[in-house]
Formats: structure tokens, sequence, C-alpha cells
């Protein structure tokens, strides 16, 4: 499974880079006929990609079921966010995420609730004995920036009150120290 997601974050990396390339192509027609032909196969792959997820929910709760799974899979999940078909809206995915990052906020004594979701964007609360304590509460963040864009990375941002930008480090005052002489180095 590890080998796939690194097969598929290359594949992606090569896609943006060949897509970039199209871009700085020179020639106009050339660029706007390579972009059409990307934009009719998205398109085609997408409709293809809809009819297999309404002939599969045709079949009733067995179908539904297979559907869900479908979206535990980060490929297909992925492929369902880019042709806007996912079974699931944004916010029940925000809200799964946090739910399996729960735990671990409970353990540094602290939680995350949900505000609202709004133009694409996510506002979270951290709650509990993580609030106010920047270095604790920014770690926090991370994870939980970690699990909901996993999960929604159709987000545009997130936006967490009760995190606090940690204190900027304490350094030790650094002073000259002469290199030490070797034997046979005389001054």
């Amino acid at each position: 499974m590890q080998q796939d997601q690194v097969e598929q974050r290359l594949r992606a990396e090569r896609i943006d880079t060949l897509i970039q390339e199209v871009s700085d192509l020179p020639d106009p027609q050339v660029r706007a006929m390579v972009q059409e032909l990307i934009q009719e196969l998205l398109d085609l792959y997408g409709e293809g990609l809809s009819r297999v997820l309404e002939l599969t929910a045709h079949a009733g709760v067995a179908g539904k079921e297979l559907i869900m799974s479908f979206t535990k899979d980060d490929l297909l999940s992925s492929l369902f966010l880019l042709h806007d078909l996912h079974p699931e809206d944004i916010e029940t995915r925000v809200t799964q995420a946090l739910v399996e990052v729960r735990p671990y906020l409970r353990s540094h004594g602290g939680n995350v609730e949900l505000i609202k979701i709004d133009s694409g964007i996510a506002y979270l609360r951290l709650e509990g004995s993580c609030n106010g304590c920047s270095s604790s509460s920014h770690t926090l963040k991370l994870s939980i920036e970690e699990a909901i864009y996993k999960a929604a990375p159709d987000l545009i941002e997130i936006q967490v009150e009760g995190v606090t930008d940690p204190p900027p480090r304490q350094g030790i005052p650094i002073t000259f120290v002469p290199p030490r002489r070797r034997k046979n180095d005389s001054y």
C-alpha cells in the first residue's frame, strides 16, 4: 500500500510537470490543442467514473457500501474529488478526519471543534489544556491540518482558533572560541 502511494505521488508530480511544460509551449495553437485534448480526456474519464458510481449505487445497500469502500482508497477518493463525484460532502470528510485525530489530541489534553466550513475554509477551535501553550498547540495544529487535508484536499484553507505561534527559540549565546593549538603550531 505504501508503495502505491509513492507511485501515485510520483505520477502526480510527473503530470504537474507535463502540464507546466504544455503551458510553456511557444506555439499558442499547439498549446490550446493539447490543453483541449487533456480536458476532453478528463471529461471522458469523469463521465465513465460517474456511470460506474451510478450503476454501483443501483445495486442497493451492497452497492452503496461498495461506493463507501471506494472512498477509503486514496487514489479513488482523489479521482472522485477531481471529477466532483465524491459521495461525501466536505463537512462530512472534515468531521471524520477530526474523529480520527481526536485520540491524539486528547492524549495531549486537548480537543478540536469544527465551527463551520464557509467558502472552502474550515474554521476550527482548539480546546483544552493545549489551548494557549504555543509549542504544544502548534504541533497539534499541524497534526489536525495533516488529517484534514488528507480527507479534504479540496479545502482552500484551515483557520484554527486557540493556536499561538511558538515563542522565538532562545539560543545559546555564541562566543568566540579560539582554535586549539596543535603540538607543532607556534604563535
